[in-house]
């Protein structure tokens, strides 16, 4: 691409917060370990996500002992989707890589994923090769979705990939000019294109503090991402009602055979009740579907910001 961002450092480090308090002193001292050691000009980029507790004052803190730590800090809770593309939208590295600040993706893999780079792959995502320290049920639905959102869009999603991956500059660019509110980062970086590989890698234990997803806000987050991706689940009601009414019809025919050759009988109550409710859920299932891309339509139609920054520490508005 011709318009890409004036390139000032040659990594990118995006770090979304949010109540992080007790655990981003443990994250700038061994992230800073790694990068140190690398030899990597770089920069650290943390979102305060609208935090409640004393994050901000944390990272203040750190960017007072190191300049190369940046803050944007927004003036409430807008997500975690939205705090990363605050994050890619100030960044100004060759390379950018997204991390979260739990530590439950090791920094140590950031050679190696630097290493891929200069290879010439333009995205390099991290692959969870194992996830001992997630529970049984945690697993099973996330195994679940991988596959059902692969099955349902168009779009692979690797499985066991998050949102720790390296970025080329010109990715990072094709992502800015991607227009829409309800974003599914996750998809995003497969819709791009471009030369992808992945690196796989032990997953370890979150070392402090709780993590912020529960298990309703994951089922959102997987609405979103099939949503944003797919019209399947709209597209399959019209083959649902086709194949209903067709079996009406035939059962209607049925019924008329059978009166015309064995008299008229009176019709059962329990048959009737089931055929009533049945459809009823079936109209009700179809209209909450229809319901759900509507809402996101109206989100998207409203043009709000994706995020709004309260104050930025040691960089510029974003042009």
């Amino acid at each position: 691409m011709s318009n890409l961002k004036p390139i000032k450092c040659e990594l990118s480090i995006i770090v979304p917060m949010y109540n992080e308090e007790e655990s981003a002193e443990f994250f700038f001292e061994r992230i800073e370990q790694v990068l140190d050691a690398s030899g990597i000009h770089y920069e650290i980029i943390c979102i305060n996500d609208g935090s409640q507790d004393r994050t901000l004052e944390q990272l203040l803190v750190q960017r007072t002992r190191n300049p190369v730590i940046k803050i944007i800090d927004l003036s409430r809770n807008f997500g975690k989707e939205a705090a990363l593309t605050a994050g890619l939208e100030h960044c100004t590295g060759a390379a950018v890589i997204p991390i979260d600040v739990d530590l439950q993706d090791p920094p140590e893999l950031i050679p190696h994923l630097m290493s891929k780079w200069r290879e010439g792959y333009d995205i390099v995502y991290g692959v969870r090769a194992t996830r001992t320290h997630d529970g049984f049920f945690k697993k099973i639905t996330a195994q679940l979705f991988y596959k059902l959102y692969n099955v349902l869009t168009d779009i692979y999603i690797p499985h066991d990939a998050g949102d720790f991956r390296l970025l080329d500059r010109r990715v990072v660019e094709a992502l800015k000019q991607l227009p829409e509110h309800n974003r599914f980062m996750k998809g995003l970086f497969c819709w791009v294109g471009f030369r992808q590989t992945g690196i796989p890698y032990d997953r370890p234990a979150r070392k402090t503090g709780s993590s912020k997803w529960n298990y309703w806000r994951l089922w959102n987050f997987a609405l979103d991402g099939i949503t944003a991706f797919s019209t399947l689940p709209l597209r399959v009601w019209s083959y649902i009602g086709v194949i209903i009414s067709l079996l009406a019809f035939l059962y209607a025919t049925f019924l008329l055979l059978r009166t015309l050759i064995m008299g008229i009988d009176l019709p059962g109550y329990a048959s009737l009740m089931v055929v009533i409710l049945f459809l009823g859920g079936i109209q009700l299932i179809s209209l909450g579907i229809i319901g759900e891309y509507l809402a996101r339509l109206c989100l998207e139609a409203k043009q709000r910001p994706i995020y709004l920054t309260r104050e930025l520490y040691g960089l510029s508005p974003k042009e």
